[in-house]
């Protein structure tokens, strides 16, 4: 491999990776984690700004920049410190004299379009508060891109234009039918203009000197979309569905998101300068098929990112995760370190669907001539069959019935528990042997939409006005009665799912939302209940799409979120004591630490543990999320409290499952247990969500895998896991088997079981990859 092409930060980075060669299409760096990739960013970034003082820079201001602009200042701000400098030094910065960031020219690379520049959400607001005042540079060297300064038709504000926010961009094409049209084709016209004269101001610059962001799911660069001609230009434009459900957490979900439109700067606007330096950044393993089809596929407007190939400076910056499935990766793993049966599982199972070929069909020849199996050791007629049983051995144990144990089930949002192995906990919630407890990490608040909450509060003040929630008549009901019976308001529910009676179970919503109000707001009568009511519901009315809400509506989105959870688990008798809503701090903190605070986060799971004495607990097993996300900030938590745990009981018999859901996936090599899943489980996974999980039916903030519901895309994934391993095992394996839960299965989960010191000693390995890091 050719090092000379690398900066002397990337060259650092490069040999810490052990990276020695690289057969991709453009050149990639990996590091062991977001925040790493993060520091990466900065110290190239101020490389690059130490020789181009005056630069043109178009640099992502979403989410994913945010550990970049954290170690961008605390180098600036530490520049001449001992911690600074040692930082410096050890990357290749030691000798460069503290970079000026006045004189550097600052591009907006996109925009929703039409949305306030006041709102948070809007990019604008962002860039804004992150560069041009984070860094202070000078805004009248900028081109940003503010909506309520793109002049439309005779001077109109784009909310008179646009009434709904809605563009009919076949406006372009097509006749004006009204007056109203007539307005929106000719402003949607001058919008076009603005963005032609935007690119001719980029390209007075000598175009982007040094342009950094992120990819999305479907390989989208700015909001240049799958399908891009890679010589666009900065224009208004739709968007896909993937790039709509990323998007609909900042927009307030996907009914906003799948309407907005958005302004962006093309694909030839990013490499119009030949020498500029383009670098993407990508986190997780759920990104891992975008990035192999982005880094090693020829330009291809199927995928943008190829587009940045004619750069010589062009760069993919990467953590393993997301890095995963190039072919490089794939290569390195199964050729360093010791040969396990675990790689061999892996290339068995692997060449199975490459060659579209059961595993009893395979011979010894297929093993060979394949480039990964034939690296198996004394391959000889064993090797498939071992295979084959040692993963029987793994789907045998998924079918072990369990007793006498005390299970305690985390997830991180609300559903991911459900989402990650519900038929495996369902079965053992038949024995009543076992004692279970359900916990959720995060109040979940984020997830229940605006307008979920504004309908239900306005069904809560119906019901009041009928007189249909009679414990508000109860004399000490504002006082004490709100605090018994939360079990009844559940059974209540269930009982009207039972009578398929809609109306008694939105009825049994509203009871538990009054006794939530009374306790969140400390109501003393009916009259009060009502005015705070109303006054929630025009604060919620007057929020913009995706606005942040006081803090007693986002308390009380929460309190909705834990029925959600409390309904799905009492499905199976699980009482409402036996849920959990720790609501860890570090969900609702601003700081990006990415290590648990032990009061704030640790001990009350610790407490848990003590107090429950668990002998299995299951947890959300993503080591490396794609950002800085709540599955990992849980995980390390957990592992957290599991290593004080083990300094005060003997946990010598615990076990840690280890599941995923719907984000990731893992391999059937990389897990010691498969679990069948029966047509009946599939039905009773969607039924109970459906009736569970009310503000998730209408999959307002969906996965950009699927454009529905969560319990659709499980039941997806599981089926695939099937097909995975009838393809190895045969399905004759299944539908003649013996045992009548193979012959009904479906569907198949998949999760690790671990030791208390195996997961200890991964969760000490996460720690040990951001040791250094000043985070």
């Amino acid at each position: 491999m050719d090092f000379t092409q690398f900066s002397e930060v990337e060259k650092i980075f490069l040999q810490e990776a052990g990276i020695d060669r690289q057969t991709t299409r453009m050149p990639y760096i990996t590091v062991e984690n977001f925040p790493k990739l993060g520091l990466l960013s900065a110290l190239r970034f101020l490389e690059w700004v130490s020789k181009n003082p005056e630069g043109v820079v178009s640099i992502s201001a979403g989410k994913t920049s945010d550990y970049f602009l954290y170690f961008t200042h605390y180098l600036l701000d530490n520049w001449d410190e001992e911690k600074g400098k040692k930082l410096r030094e050890k990357y290749g910065l030691g000798a460069i004299t503290k970079p000026d960031m006045k004189g550097l020219q600052y591009v907006q690379m996109n925009e929703f379009y039409p949305i306030s520049s006041a709102q948070h959400n809007s990019f604008y607001n962002a860039v804004v508060n992150k560069f041009i005042d984070g860094f202070g540079l000078d805004r009248n060297k900028a081109l940003l891109i503010n909506s309520d300064e793109i002049e439309l038709f005779e001077g109109r504000k784009y909310t008179d234009v646009f009434p709904d926010l809605t563009i009919d961009l076949s406006l372009r094409f097509r006749n004006a039918n009204t007056p109203a049209e007539h307005i929106q084709q000719k402003s949607i016209l001058m919008i076009d203009n603005w963005c032609t004269a935007y690119e001719q101001k980029i390209r007075e610059k000598g175009g982007i000197g040094f342009f950094m962001g992120g990819i999305g799911p479907d390989g989208h660069i700015a909001f240049n979309t799958r399908g891009t001609d890679h010589y666009s230009t900065t224009r208004l434009t739709s968007t896909n569905f993937e790039t709509q459900a990323v998007t609909a957490a900042d927009l307030g979900g996907i009914e906003v998101s799948r309407k907005r439109l958005v302004i962006t700067i093309g694909l030839e606007t990013i490499t119009f300068n030949p020498e500029a330096v383009a670098i993407i950044f990508a986190a997780g393993e759920a990104i891992a098929d975008t990035i192999k089809n982005s880094i090693e596929s020829e330009p291809t407007n199927e995928f943008p990112a190829t587009a940045l190939q004619k750069l010589k400076n062009g760069r993919f910056y990467l953590t393993n995760g997301a890095a995963v499935k190039l072919e490089d990766s794939v290569l390195k793993y199964y050729t360093t370190g010791e040969w396990t049966h675990q790689k061999t599982e892996r290339a068995v199972i692997d060449l199975c669907k490459k060659i579209n070929k059961f595993g009893h069909r395979l011979t010894i020849e297929d093993l060979k001539a394949d480039e990964y199996c034939r690296l198996i050791p004394n391959i000889d007629e064993n090797t498939v069959p071992s295979v084959i049983n040692s993963i029987k051995a793994k789907l045998e144990k998924g079918m072990e019935r369990e007793s006498n144990q005390v299970f305690y089930h985390t997830g991180p949002h609300h559903d991911d528990i459900m989402l990650g192995i519900m038929p495996h906990t369902n079965r053992q919630l038949r024995d009543a042997s076992n004692e279970f407890h359900f916990a959720v990490a995060t109040s979940g608040f984020n997830a229940v939409t605006n307008k979920f909450l504004i309908s239900t509060l306005h069904s809560t003040l119906e019901f009041l006005k009928k007189g249909e929630i009679q414990m508000v008549k109860f004399p000490d009901f504002f006082t004490e009665g709100y605090k018994y019976k939360w079990d009844k308001d559940i059974y209540h529910y269930l009982d009207a799912v039972a009578a398929m009676n809609p109306t008694e179970k939105l009825r049994g919503v509203c009871h538990r939302v009054v006794r939530n109000i009374v306790k969140l707001n400390n109501v003393k009568d009916e009259a009060e209940l009502i005015l705070k009511i109303n006054e929630m519901i025009i604060s919620l009315k007057n929020t913009y799409d995706g606005g942040k809400n006081p803090e007693n509506i986002q308390k009380l989105k929460g309190k909705i979120r834990e029925m959600e959870e409390e309904l799905v688990w009492a499905h199976f008798g699980v009482p409402v004591s036996n849920v959990h809503h720790l609501n860890l701090g570090f969900y609702t903190s601003k700081g990006l630490s990415s290590k648990p605070d032990r009061d704030r986060d640790v001990e009350p799971i610790l407490n848990e543990f003590r107090k429950y004495k668990p002998t299995v607990i299951s947890l959300a097993m993503d080591p490396e999320g794609s950002g800085p996300d709540t599955h990992y900030k849980v995980l390390q938590a957990i592992a957290a409290a599991v290593q004080e745990w083990k300094k005060e009981a003997d946990t010598s018999n615990v076990r840690i499952v280890g599941y995923r859901n719907v984000w990731f996936r893992y391999h059937p090599a990389d897990t010691e247990v498969i679990v069948p899943v029966s047509l009946n489980s599939l039905f009773i996974l969607d039924q109970s969500f459906e009736n569970s999980y009310l503000t998730q039916v209408d999959a307002s903030y969906p996965s950009y895998q699927h454009d529905g519901k969560f319990s659709h895309l499980t039941q997806r994934v599981w089926v695939e896991q099937l097909k995975q391993i009838q393809l190895l095992l045969g399905k004759d394996f299944f539908y003649l088997h013996e045992k009548p839960l193979v012959r009904a299965t479906h569907g198949l989960i998949y999760f690790r079981e671990m030791s208390v010191d195996q997961f200890i000693r991964q969760a000490q390995e996460l720690e040990k990859s951001i040791e250094g890091l000043p985070i």
